[in-house]
């Protein structure tokens, strides 16, 4: 989890996800799992599927994950200003 910037609130959670191999699981699932338990303003607004960066210790770069949440929202509001 990380903070990602957004306009009204600020920052937003966001959830950056790597399943077990074999594992399936969607969006629907980790939206449905976490409105069970979480309040609603702690429910991430994004997962992004895939491989995490780590260190040479195996801790995963979280800092790297606030740069691609970063430029991923300034890339949407890039497209929203243009269009």
């Amino acid at each position: 989890m990380v903070a990602a910037p957004h306009e009204k609130w600020g920052e937003v959670p966001w959830a950056f996800v790597l399943a077990k191999p074999g594992a399936a699981l969607s969006e629907e699932q980790l939206l449905q799992h976490c409105g069970e338990r979480l309040a609603k303003y702690k429910i991430p607004k994004r997962f992004v599927f895939g491989a995490l960066e780590r260190t040479a210790t195996g801790k995963v770069q979280k800092y790297k994950l606030r740069q691609i949440a970063t430029e991923a929202v300034m890339r949407e509001q890039a497209k929203s200003d243009a269009a």
